[in-house]
């Protein structure tokens, strides 16, 4: 009776037990991923993109990832730093962009040349990622990347000055985002200045640049609509400049995966996903466009003589 006793609470002793094994098995599993981006947290990309990434990734998962959204460079460093970040795993998933990194990535910034890219995000995100597929994934041999990606058509804000032909912007200090732009307008007499997105609101109220290039859908995350009051858009089915944008993640993190967990990541990685955030920001550039008009900017299309004479220079 004595045994049978110590037998029966050793046994209980070991049912008591047994859920504890199977929550530290599934502990053991659990997978944080620290997302880290430049962007401020009420940017579109962090509402409609990367919060729900993070969710679809964890409900797919069962759970078992936890995506972390760390927005405005929040974990520290400087927008150029990002791709190093995911790299070297200081953090596990980056946005970033392929020109933060002048040289770096040179089949890349065959897109970002001067009307190379298509009207719309979408078609330039279908292209360029079929791109690096054929002809850069060496460039992007040191991390996993998940997606490869372009904004829309890129449009030139001014304080006062309209812009119409290469010759309005000579002497012109203009923000610009890569090195082939950068190299272009000053090619043309303008006066190109490298500055990461989020120095852009300080460099216009300061004078330290009188415009900027880049899409719509920035307009309200950096206040384009009260910091500039002038747009040129160019017509056409090309666009003046887009950027290759990097969604990139630490490879030593993915390979750690278990494979069912690799595979939620896959599905939620790739040439859809690509194309698909393509499309968001040519829905952004919808908001940024009603944020223009909303303000009463006067807008400036670029067509027929005045396009000729850009393509031209």
């Amino acid at each position: 009776m004595h045994i049978n006793r110590r037998t029966i609470l050793l046994g209980a002793g070991a049912a008591l037990a047994a859920p504890h094994v199977v929550t530290s098995a599934r502990a053991q599993a659990q997978v944080t991923l620290k997302l880290h981006h430049f962007l401020p947290a009420a940017s579109n990309a962090q509402r409609d993109w990367f919060l729900p990434w993070a969710e679809k990734v964890g409900k797919e998962s069962a759970g078992r990832i936890k995506v972390e959204v760390y927005p405005s460079m929040q974990l520290g460093g400087r927008p150029p730093q990002l791709f190093d970040q995911a790299k070297d795993g200081v953090v596990d998933i980056v946005w970033t962009l392929a020109g933060n990194t002048p040289g770096r990535f040179p089949r890349l910034e065959v897109f970002e040349l001067p009307f190379v890219s298509g009207a719309t995000g979408e078609i330039s995100s279908r292209a360029v990622w079929d791109y690096y597929e054929a002809n850069s994934k060496d460039e992007l041999k040191d991390i996993k990347p998940l997606a490869v990606f372009c904004h829309g058509k890129g449009n030139i804000y001014t304080k006062d000055k309209v812009i119409k032909t290469p010759d309005d912007l000579k002497n012109v200090k203009i923000r610009v985002p890569s090195r082939p732009i950068n190299d272009s307008l000053q090619l043309i007499g303008a006066s190109p200045q490298g500055i990461p997105a989020p120095g852009v609101p300080e460099a216009l109220a300061k004078g330290v640049v009188d415009g900027v290039v880049m899409p719509y859908e920035i307009v309200p995350a950096l206040k384009l609509d009260e910091l500039t009051n002038r747009v040129s858009i160019f017509d056409g089915d090309r666009s003046l400049y887009t950027i290759v944008f990097l969604f990139a993640m630490n490879k030593p993190k993915y390979d750690s995966l278990p494979a069912d967990l690799k595979k939620v990541i896959d599905d939620n990685s790739g040439g859809d996903s690509s194309r698909q955030l393509g499309r968001y920001f040519d829905e952004w550039d919808k908001i940024g466009k009603a944020a223009v008009e909303k303000a009463k900017m006067p807008e400036h299309h670029i067509s027929g003589a005045e396009l000729d004479a850009w393509k031209k220079a």
